[in-house]
């Protein structure tokens, strides 16, 4: 048996667990220093977007229409084995376009698309007054519809992973934090030429015999990876949301995508609840950003003037949360951690964590071997 250890147990943590736990022969083991899904994951809106994304080509492009083409196999699967509901909404997403900005680049993107075998819609006005009723037109000139993507509830499908992979032997140590780690020689210098092992991960709850050490802690990821003299530099992003509830829901009950414009997103929940959300805070500072009220307002402020019936709504939750966002480079790191030639970077996904879990798990699945 190889021992595989995981660490962290957000959204790609479960996904490559699960992922994994298809492999005759691998031990697994995974070790979060909280319960699944409380960091990034917890905080995400869970909005997929592949087809209306801008990319045409390249690796993300492939991520993302692969992680949907998963879920769509996924969350049914994990349904039937766990007996667990998980909220997935399946009639697409609607992007608002407003004035002063041109359609040509969506009717290129169409025309991509189509080629691709993906299927993009631009609904003039009165397609939008005669579909969605809920939204105020005053600035809106026009809307790009993707049938094939999707949303889905980020912590469901988080605990519906665990407990799935759970079922097939992984072991899994929640409130547990991970105090070192163990190259098999500290002193051979890091090289690509002369690889180190690590051996062993030394955690609260005791120490672990590690063929493969996959670290999936987002935040957590730099001081892990500080300890094995190779830190990778990922910085925190705040995002704000809020769920809300309406007397009733908005809009046709047979057109109820995911609404996005400006970068604010409303996400149908069903029975007249509704995500929104969500902001994109930096911080000021080394410090970790902290929630910026005044942000938070306008964010609101934008999403009850594209659907004034969300000022009438009761305000069940609020939340924020950290996106794992790597420092001058691109989002996500899915490799090899240099100098070592058994421990894996699946991290730093920063706003595209429940997006491209299933593509990062395939290829952490692929870089040991286990296809």
């Amino acid at each position: 048996m190889a021992h595989v250890v995981i660490v962290g147990c957000g959204i790609v943590g479960a996904a490559i667990a699960y992922e994994l736990s298809h492999v005759e022969r691998l031990a697994i083991t995974v070790v979060d220093r909280q319960q699944p899904a409380k960091a990034a994951t917890g905080a995400a809106l869970g909005v997929l977007m592949g087809a209306i994304s801008q990319k045409t080509k390249g690796n993300n492009l492939r991520m993302r229409l692969a992680g949907i083409e998963r879920y769509n196999t996924w969350v049914p699967e994990l349904e039937a084995v766990t007996g667990q509901k998980i909220l997935f909404n399946q009639q697409g997403i609607l992007r608002l376009c407003f004035e002063g900005e041109t359609l040509d680049g969506w009717r290129n993107l169409v025309e991509v698309r189509r080629s691709q075998g993906l299927s993009l819609e631009i609904l003039d006005r009165n397609q939008l007054v005669t579909n969605y009723p809920q939204l105020n037109l005053e600035r809106i000139t026009a809307a790009v519809y993707s049938p094939y993507d999707r949303q889905v509830d980020p912590t469901a499908l988080t605990q519906a992973l665990v407990a799935a992979a759970a079922q097939k032997g992984v072991t899994f140590q929640f409130d547990t934090t991970v105090v070192g780690v163990e190259p098999r020689d500290r002193s051979v210098p890091l090289s690509e030429t002369a690889l180190q092992q690590c051996q062993q991960v030394y955690t609260t709850q005791g120490s672990l015999t590690t063929d493969w050490l996959i670290i999936a802690a987002g935040l957590g990821s730099t001081p892990l990876t500080a300890m094995l003299q190779q830190t990778v530099d990922i910085r925190p992003v705040l995002g704000q949301a809020i769920h809300a509830r309406l007397p009733k829901p908005m809009g046709q009950a047979q057109c109820q995508p995911v609404i996005t414009g400006e970068d604010v997103h409303i996400v149908p929940l069903g029975q007249g609840d509704y995500w929104v959300g969500a902001t994109v805070e930096f911080p000021d500072t080394a410090l970790l950003p902290t929630a910026n009220s005044a942000i938070f307002n306008n964010m609101m402020k934008q999403a009850v003037a594209l659907c004034p019936e969300l000022k009438s709504g009761t305000v069940i939750r609020s939340w924020s949360g950290l996106r794992p966002r790597p420092e001058g480079r691109p989002a996500p790191i899915v490799e090899r951690l240099p100098g070592y030639c058994n421990v894996l970077l699946a991290t730093g996904h920063y706003r595209n964590g429940v997006l491209l879990a299933p593509a990062t798990a395939e290829k952490i699945r692929q870089l040991i071997g286990a296809v």
